[in-house]
């Protein structure tokens, strides 16, 4: 029997976020918009829960915004997906809070939810597609950006694909690294064959509503005001 509150409730995990320079890429013929190393992939410790993960998620950051990339394995059926229903498309979710405000059980201003599907746009439903959408219950609502604001691709792969985006400073509201370098982040791979992941607890805490469940995503290996400060001590 599984214990009634997942043992990775129990941890409160400080994610590190390496700084990549060089993304996004800005040739058109790149091979990626994204790649980042293995230091930026995200360690949800699902071994602790006894699961197995269907995704690699990573962030990295730079000046300019944050670098997100997922790559999803494993599948036999492509992906599905409706841009108007993204919470029941296949794909990554992917929360940010600018302030790391885990105190408080409603999202301010500064928390965001982006949907990054690899399937749900054009007139078919099958073109990929990066979405912003209001989280429930938010005291205020973050200014919501339009898909064109995000650079997104997505690829499809034997056995599963890889979606890969950037989100730029512009559409985070409070983006500060050197002020406010640790951030609240949460995600969700939703995939409607294989089940979904989680960074932390499962769908039976509201994590999607309280940024007090989000883990903490600290930003590294750069010059920020913490780590300078850090040098002088």
């Amino acid at each position: 029997m599984p214990p009634i509150v997942p043992n990775r409730f129990l941890v409160r995990v400080c994610h590190p976020c390496p700084y990549v320079k060089d993304v996004p890429a800005v040739a058109e013929d790149a091979d990626h918009l994204v790649d980042l190393p293995e230091t930026a992939r995200l360690n949800n410790f699902a071994d602790l829960d006894g699961l197995a993960n269907v995704a690699d998620v990573r962030l990295a950051w730079n000046e300019f915004g944050l670098a997100v990339q997922a790559q999803v394995k494993g599948k036999q059926q492509p992906p599905a997906g409706d841009a108007a229903r993204p919470w029941a498309s296949d794909g990554l979710v992917l929360w940010v809070d600018t302030r790391d405000a885990r105190t408080s059980h409603r999202a301010s201003r500064y928390c965001h939810q982006f949907h990054f599907l690899p399937a749900g746009g054009g007139a078919d439903n099958e073109e990929p597609v990066a979405v912003q959408s209001k989280i429930n219950r938010a005291l205020q609502d973050a200014p919501l950006a339009t898909p064109g604001d995000i650079p997104f691709r997505a690829v499809r792969t034997k056995g599963g694909y890889r979606v890969e985006a950037f989100l730029p400073a512009a559409v985070l509201n409070g983006f500060d690294p050197e002020q406010h370098p640790r951030l609240g982040v949460y995600y969700a791979v939703r995939d409607q064959e294989l089940g979904d992941q989680f960074l932390s607890v499962n769908g039976d805490f509201p994590f999607a509503d309280d940024p007090s469940l989000w883990a903490v995503l600290e930003l590294v290996g750069s010059e920020t005001r913490s780590q300078r400060a850090e040098d002088r001590d």
